[in-house]
């Protein structure tokens, strides 16, 4: 442990947005970070998030397991395709998971709480993302709100924070962000299709947003596409 930081969490998912996202964090926090295996097809971004907690030298790196599959109704859990060159935010796409940053924040409450930790990051995203209602500033408003109600830990003065450094920034925004901090993009995986070797679809939501993001940013896109 570092005794002059902080503890925090950080939801790393091995995408591009938490791992920009840990790159800010850990300028003032010590890191825990989190990875959830709950049944996903895109599980090449466990891998990622690995690779990347292990870069960044993060004192501690978890992946908590949930079963998101017996819920099914996405494209992300269910045998439902992916859909490939949709117009993005028309309506909420069949890749939304549901509950899932619900289900993934109350586990960080649970971890929070027996750590004592008081700060918590998540990368959600209010521009440039798929139109998920759990990515909003309200959501994570409540989310706060409930988590500093419902716990034995925040009954003093101190409370819990979400953090969410990244919510009303552009795509290409974020990676001017992490380029400048040092983030190796080349580790992150974001595509919701990959094939068995981990190569990006390049026409899901994910991969589309990531490519305009390093298109607007004239930041070479690392990513290996099919």
């Amino acid at each position: 442990m570092n005794p002059s930081k902080s503890k925090c969490i950080v939801l790393l998912s091995g995408g591009l947005d938490s791992t920009t996202v840990l790159a800010i964090a850990k300028k003032e926090f010590e890191i825990f970070a989190l990875s959830f295996d709950y049944g996903q097809r895109h599980k090449f971004e466990l891998q990622a998030a690995e690779l990347i907690a292990r870069n960044n030298s993060v004192h501690t790196f978890q992946r908590m397991t949930i079963d998101l599959k017996q819920f099914g109704h996405s494209a992300l859990t269910d045998d439902i395709a992916v859909p490939k060159n949709q117009k993005i935010g028309d309506e909420i796409p069949i890749t939304y998971v549901p509950v899932r940053n619900t289900i993934f924040l109350s586990y960080a409450l649970a971890y929070a709480e027996v750590n004592d930790i008081y700060d918590i990051f998540i990368g959600v995203n209010a521009l440039d993302y798929s139109g998920y209602p759990d990515c909003r500033p309200e959501y994570i408003n409540a989310f706060q709100n409930m988590a500093n109600l419902g716990t034995k830990f925040t009954q003093g003065d101190k409370k819990i924070t979400i953090h969410t450094p990244l919510i009303d920034m552009t795509k290409s925004e974020i990676i001017l962000k992490g380029s400048a901090l040092g983030v190796s993009y080349q580790d992150t995986h974001s595509c919701y299709d990959p094939s068995s070797k981990g190569l990006a679809c390049g026409e899901c939501d994910a991969c589309n947003l990531r490519k305009k993001g390093f298109n607007m940013s004239n930041i070479p896109d690392p990513t290996l596409y099919q």
